[in-house]
C-alpha cells in the first residue's frame, strides 16, 4: 500500500497537505535506469550550460511560490529564503560558466618522446569524464541551496552526470516544485527530463545508494544518517564514492589580546552568528574558547545582552526541537556548567513550538581531558553555543592547546586576534597552525556562518565534518563527479575532441608541461564531455 508523504507546518506540527508517496524499490530502479539512459545526452557541454542557466531563470521566475512554500515547510522566513534562492540560482549560473570555460576537464597532453629518460615516453593524453549517475540527499536546513536544485545537483549536472535526488521529509512540497522546474529546464535545453529525478522515503534513500547504476553520492545531514549511508556505499559489491557532510562544532579561539581590544564587538558578533537561522547552520560556532579575567567577562556580558534580546524561533521540525531541548538539558546538568542565558522552550500560546537561544559556560580545563564534559564538544543542532573559559598566561595557552587537540574534524575553525597579532606578533601563527588540521576553512577575525560561492571556496573538513577531502561549495565541487582517463598512443582520428592537437573544443590545457590558454572560439564548443 502506498505510503503518503505529508508536508508539515513546523510552527504548529500539523500536516499541511499530502504531496507525494514514498517511492518503492521498483520506482527507485526506474528513476535510476532512466537517469543512466540520459547520460549520453549530457555529453553536450553546451546543452549542460543551457540547462543550468535555464534552471536558474525558471527558479527566479517562481520565486514567490518557492519562498512561500519553503517557509510554510521550514519556518525559515521569507528574508532568509529569498537570500537562499538568490544563492541557489547564482551557483547554477556559476557552474554554467564553469562548463563553458572547460578548465575543470584538466586536459593534459604529453607527446611521445623516444629520448625521454629513464625510458622512452608514449603519447599520453589525460582528461576527466563524468562518473555516472549521482545520488543526492537533500539537507533539512537549506531547502533550496543544499537540496533539489542545490550545489550537489548543480555541480553533478555541470560534470555531465544525471541526478536522482532523495527529498528531505521536512520540505517535500518545496522539493516537488523544484524538481518540476529542473525537469522543465532540461526539456527546454533539449535534454531528457530524466537527467533530474526525485524520490521520497527512507527506504528510497537506502535503495538509491545500493543501486548498481548509481556511481557516486552526495549527502548533507546528520552524523548517524550520513555514516549509515556511507557504510552502505562502501559495502556494495562495487563500492562507490560517498561525499557526505555530517556535522561540525566549528571551534572559535578568542585570544586574550583580542578580547582586551574589542570584547563587546566579539560578544555581539558571536551572538549574531550562532543564532543565525535559529542556530541551524552547519557552520554555527558551537564551541568558543574565551579568556578568563576582565576582558573575557566583558565579552561574555556583551554576548549575554545580545542573546537575551534575540527572538525565540521555530526549528525545522518537532523532532529537532525535542533533540535540541534534551541536548541542552543534558549539557547544562554537567558539573561547573552555567547558563548565563538559558536556552530552552519558547512556549508562548501564539507559538508553542518555539525555542529560546542561549549559551553555556564551562572552565576550559573540563574539556582538556576525557570525561563526561566531552558532550560539550559534540554538535548540538539549534541556537546554543558553549563558551569555555581558559586561564591567563602560559597555563591558558596550554589549556587551549589541550582542548583543540581533543576535537574531531570540522568544517571551520576561527581565530579572533588583536591588531598586533594579526600583524604577525606573538603566537598567532602557532594558533593558526593548531587550527589548520581541524578544519577545511580557517577564519581570522570573522564568523563562519555564511559560505561564499567562489572558485577558491572549500566547504569540507576532516571526519566527521565530511567523509572525503572534497568540497560541496565552490568550483572544485565538480571534481567529486569526475574521474580521470588517459589515452595512450591513441590514433588522432580516434581521440576525443578534448584531446586533439588542434583543440576543437577550445579548452585551456597543459601541453608538454606548458600551460596554454583557451583559444578564441570560432564555433560552438564540441559536444562531447
Amino acid at each position: 500500500m502506498p505510503v503518503p508523504v505529508w508536508s508539515v507546518d513546523p510552527r504548529t506540527g500539523k500536516p499541511r497537505e499530502q504531496v507525494a508517496v514514498e517511492a518503492t524499490a521498483a520506482e527507485v530502479d526506474a528513476a535510476v535506469t532512466a537517469a543512466a539512459a540520459a547520460l549520453p545526452a549530457l555529453a553536450d557541454r553546451a546543452a549542460r550550460a543551457r540547462l543550468l542557466r535555464t534552471a536558474a531563470d525558471l527558479l527566479d521566475g517562481a520565486a514567490d511560490r518557492l519562498v512561500s512554500t519553503a517557509d510554510a515547510e521550514t519556518a525559515l522566513g521569507a528574508p532568509r529564503l529569498t537570500g537562499e534562492l538568490a544563492r541557489t540560482t547564482f551557483q547554477l549560473r556559476f557552474f554554467a560558466d564553469l562548463v563553458d570555460e572547460g578548465a575543470f576537464l584538466d586536459v593534459r597532453i604529453d607527446h611521445a618522446d623516444p629520448h625521454a629518460v629513464p625510458a622512452p615516453r608514449p603519447d599520453l593524453r589525460r582528461y576527466k569524464v563524468p562518473i555516472g549517475v549521482v545520488a543526492v540527499y537533500s539537507a533539512s536546513n537549506f531547502p533550496l541551496a543544499f537540496s533539489v536544485p542545490g550545489g550537489d545537483t548543480a555541480s553533478a549536472l555541470a560534470a555531465g552526470c544525471s541526478v536522482v535526488v532523495k527529498a528531505h521529509p521536512d520540505h517535500p512540497a518545496t522539493s516537488e516544485l523544484c524538481a518540476a522546474l529542473l525537469r522543465r529546464a532540461a526539456a527546454e535545453a533539449g535534454l531528457p527530463e530524466a537527467v533530474v529525478s526525485l524520490v521520497h522515503g527512507f527506504r528510497a534513500g537506502t535503495d538509491l545508494v545500493a543501486h548498481p547504476l548509481v556511481a557516486a553520492a552526495g549527502f548533507t545531514g546528520s552524523v548517524a544518517g550520513g555514516r549509515a549511508l556511507h557504510d552502505a556505499a562502501a559495502a556494495r559489491p562495487r563500492p562507490i564514492p560517498f561525499h557526505g557532510e555530517l556535522g561540525s562544532l566549528n571551534p572559535v579561539v578568542v585570544t586574550a589580546a583580542a578580547a582586551a581590544e574589542r570584547a563587546e564587538e566579539i560578544g555581539t558578533g558571536l551572538a549574531a552568528s550562532f543564532t543565525l537561522g535559529n542556530g541551524q547552520f552547519c557552520t554555527k560556532p558551537g564551541l568558543v574558547l574565551v579568556p578568563a579575567g576582565d576582558a573575557g567577562d566583558r565579552l561574555v556580558a556583551a554576548l549575554a545582552g545580545a542573546v537575551a534580546e534575540a527572538p525565540a524561533g521555530v526549528l525545522l521540525d518537532v523532532r529537532m526541537r525535542e533533540r535540541f531541548l534534551a541536548g541542552v538539558r543534558e549539557r547544562a546538568a554537567l558539573p561547573e556548567v552555567t547558563a548565563p542565558v538559558a536556552p530552552g522552550p519558547g512556549g508562548t500560546d501564539g507559538a508553542p513550538l518555539t525555542v529560546r537561544p542561549g549559551f553555556l559556560t564551562v572552565p576550559a580545563a573540563r574539556l582538556a581531558a576525557e570525561g563526561p564534559h566531552d558532550l560539550l564538544t559534540e554538535e548540538c543542532f539549534g541556537p546554543v553555543t558553549v563558551v569555555a573559559r581558559y586561564q591567563d598566561g602560559p597555563a591558558g595557552t596550554a589549556e587551549v592547546a589541550a582542548v583543540l587537540a581533543r576535537l574531531a574534524g570540522n568544517l571551520t575553525a576561527t581565530a579572533h586576534l588583536s591588531r598586533a597579532e594579526a600583524a604577525g606578533t606573538g603566537s598567532a601563527a602557532e594558533l593558526l597552525a593548531r587550527l589548520t588540521p581541524l578544519a577545511g576553512r580557517v577564519l581570522v577575525n570573522g564568523w563562519p556562518t555564511g559560505v561564499a560561492v567562489a572558485p577558491a571556496q572549500h566547504h569540507g573538513g576532516p571526519y566527521p565534518a565530511t567523509t572525503s577531502t572534497s568540497t560541496s561549495v565552490g568550483a572544485t565541487a565538480v571534481e567529486r563527479w569526475l574521474r580521470p582517463v588517459v589515452h595512450q598512443d591513441t590514433p588522432p582520428a580516434l581521440l576525443p575532441p578534448e584531446l586533439r592537437d588542434d583543440n576543437p573544443s577550445a579548452l585551456p590545457r597543459r601541453v608538454d608541461g606548458a600551460f596554454e590558454q583557451a583559444p578564441a572560439r570560432t564555433a560552438p564548443p564540441a559536444t562531447s564531455s
